[in-house]
């Protein structure tokens, strides 16, 4: 296996809820838990966090936590987990696991499935799926993927698919964190953004359609985001233990 870098990408604004990753869960900001949950992934070499606000490197450096600053600019995430990647010299191969600075509440298992396919040199991409019911399904903010037998994604969308003509279908939701090696990680910001990614809103459709696969680990275990304040209360109330529906 080579080397296994996890970069958490922070913006300060945020729409929805603007300085989300120093919000305060158990006496600690977000993104200190979401560093803290994937250090304990026993396949992870380095854990950094990637941010554009001076307010979250300093509170981050203040926590002896690794940080880097990055451009204002990026379009996206994925953009600023790979000049967090250049910043730290990672090799070709490295993989790099882009985790979303929301999940606090993230299972590290979650993170031994993605990085497990590894194993095989062969694979260049990974993310994460799980069963979802029709109703979830039926949502368009929820992502939809058709998976081949071997594991290999064909298809994420936001429509229902895929579409059971006699029978309900099984429906996989997918889970936003991605494995990729560097020189795909590379390459990915390269291509600029594909037809399909445009109009689905989707940016790993940009891989599928530069015909590179995207392998999908089913996992047992749910993501639990934090979009908006109003989410606080549910995702705290998990970390203790706790039940909400």
């Amino acid at each position: 296996m080579p080397e296994v870098i996890a970069i958490i990408p922070a913006r300060y604004e945020s729409s929805r809820f603007p300085g989300k990753p120093l919000a305060i869960i158990h006496g600690k900001p977000m993104f200190w838990h979401v560093m803290q949950r994937a250090s304990l992934c026993p396949q992870i070499d380095t854990v950094a966090l990637a941010t554009d606000d001076e307010r979250i490197f300093s509170a981050a450096r203040e926590l002896g936590m690794t940080a880097l600053m990055t451009s204002q600019d990026h379009a996206s995430g994925t953009d600023r987990v790979l000049e967090a990647a250049r910043l730290l010299d990672a090799a070709p191969d490295s993989v790099i696991v882009n985790v979303q600075g929301d999940e606090p509440a993230l299972n590290p298992e979650m993170l031994t499935e993605l990085i497990r396919p590894f194993d095989d040199p062969l694979v260049q991409v990974t993310t994460l799926g799980h069963i979802i019911s029709p109703e979830e399904a039926a949502s368009a903010d929820r992502v939809k993927i058709v998976r081949a037998a071997d594991g290999r994604a064909l298809y994420f969308s936001r429509a229902q698919v895929p579409f059971g003509r006699d029978n309900t279908p099984e429906y996989i939701g997918h889970i936003g964190i991605y494995g990729l090696r560097m020189h795909i990680l590379e390459k990915f910001s390269a291509l600029g953004e594909s037809h399909l990614e445009k109009l689905e809103k989707l940016e790993q459709l940009r891989l599928l359609e530069a015909g590179i696969p995207i392998h999908v680990s089913l996992t047992r275990h749910k993501s639990h985001g934090v979009d908006r304040p109003e989410d606080l209360p549910t995702v705290i109330a998990l970390m203790r233990g706790e039940h909400h529906t």
